[in-house]
């Protein structure tokens, strides 16, 4: 009988170097969680909105730190991650684009449409 070799019993992050796919995927779970804070703090502005101007101001002051405004960027743009990943998925679901070289064009397609769309929000929204 083989001695054991000491290694992973399964495929490990530290075996194999990131691919395109691995790390979209990764994304669309890391925006998932980020939009569920990003819930969390709207609900949070519509309770201080509730509850009379002094709350309210004191939380869109919050709001408009650099520490508020880089947070709502970050959720500004995981919820138009999330949104086109999951525009993909569906035409995935539908059986187009298996192809790898179509899975790695729509993947960097999904990114720069997300980042467009961060973009033009920021400049609609002056």
């Amino acid at each position: 009988m083989k001695a054991a070799v000491n290694r992973p019993l399964s495929p490990h992050l530290q075996v194999y170097r990131p691919q395109l796919t691995s790390v979209l995927s990764i994304g669309h779970r890391a925006t998932g969680i980020i939009l569920c804070f990003g819930a969390v703090a709207l609900s949070a502005w519509l309770i201080s909105l509730a509850s009379g101007e002094q709350t309210f101001n004191g939380y869109t002051g919050l709001l408009n730190t650099l520490i508020g405004k880089v947070f709502m960027l970050g959720w500004l743009f995981s919820f138009f991650y999330h949104l086109c990943n999951g525009v993909r998925h569906l035409c995935w679901d539908a059986g187009y684009g298996y192809g790898i070289t179509q899975v790695y064009r729509s993947g960097w397609m999904m990114v720069l449409v997300a980042f467009g769309m961060t973009i033009g929000a920021l400049i609609s929204a002056g």
